[in-house]
């Protein structure tokens, strides 16, 4: 049995543009008829949605007979919880709220098995070695393991180059809501001031050799990123997607409620 081959890893190193969507439903049903569509890349949330290692572990077995490319989000970089994600069989992480490039070491450390990092050893337990089965996984684990870095804070813009430079850092993602928070635009995340931001970091990142990513679930400001030199994009949320399809469907019949006897007078149910 050999070790799976990490193609996101290898698309965004040669600048293929690689499209996605947030999976924030935490229901691997769910996830599985995304994948089945097709996206270059499905991301599956533990900081924002209710997902924990079971429900990681569901969607990433869901999603493996399809060609989507499991990103997992842990709710914060931390060496325990990035060990767990790893064994379980992810094998590209975005690690949130990243600021410095110590917390960049870190990150990386904790992808890496001594000497080169910090990985708990015990392979012959996770479903990552295929419980053992995989030969020589120990010593090409990390080849297949792609670590991506978020950076949403203003702090975090101005250590961007030299968290870009990190060794062993493959990118770099921008998440525009928590930046434009930090820049004092709570809840303008499509401001031109955050956008250009974004555009800049896009351009450092991509100067140091890294892929830079992005959420833009607003076409106009994905081709932007794209067109700026943004290599991993996810362009919407399952969640977005099923509430404004709902709201739109309901809509529709706005006008037959609207004229129905039990609102135009009197009476009810």
């Amino acid at each position: 049995m050999d070790l799976p081959i990490n193609g996101f890893k290898r698309s965004v190193s040669e600048g293929i543009p690689q499209f996605g969507l947030w999976a924030a439903f935490a229901d691997g049903y769910v996830t599985e008829a995304l994948a089945s569509a097709g996206f270059d890349w499905l991301l599956i949330d533990n900081e924002h949605a209710p997902n924990d290692l079971r429900s990681t572990l569901a969607q990433l077995q869901a999603m493996a007979p399809y060609r989507s490319h499991a990103v997992v989000r842990p709710v914060r970089s931390d060496t325990a919880l990035i060990k767990q994600l790893l064994d379980i069989g992810a094998q590209t992480l975005l690690l949130p709220m990243i600021d410095t490039p110590e917390q960049a070491r870190e990150a990386v450390a904790a992808s890496r098995y001594p000497p080169h990092g910090v990985r708990g050893v015990g392979a012959a337990l996770g479903r990552a070695s295929r419980w053992n089965r995989v030969p020589d996984y120990l010593s090409r684990a990390a080849d297949e393991i792609c670590v991506l870095l978020q950076v949403e804070t203003t702090a975090g813009l101005s250590n961007l180059a030299a968290i870009a430079n990190i060794e062993g850092v493959d990118g770099v993602f921008f998440g525009p809501a928590d930046l434009s928070a930090s820049m004092g635009l709570l809840g303008k995340a499509g401001a031109e001031p955050v956008r250009e931001a974004i555009r800049d970091g896009i351009a450092l990142v991509r100067q140091a050799g890294k892929a830079a990513g992005v959420l833009a679930p607003d076409e106009t400001h994905a081709r932007e990123y794209l067109a700026a030199g943004a290599t991993f994009v996810a362009i919407g949320t399952d969640v977005s997607l099923l509430t404004g399809a709902a709201n739109k469907l309901l809509a529709g019949y706005k006008d037959v409620k609207d004229a129905s006897p039990v609102n135009a007078g009197k009476g009810g149910y």
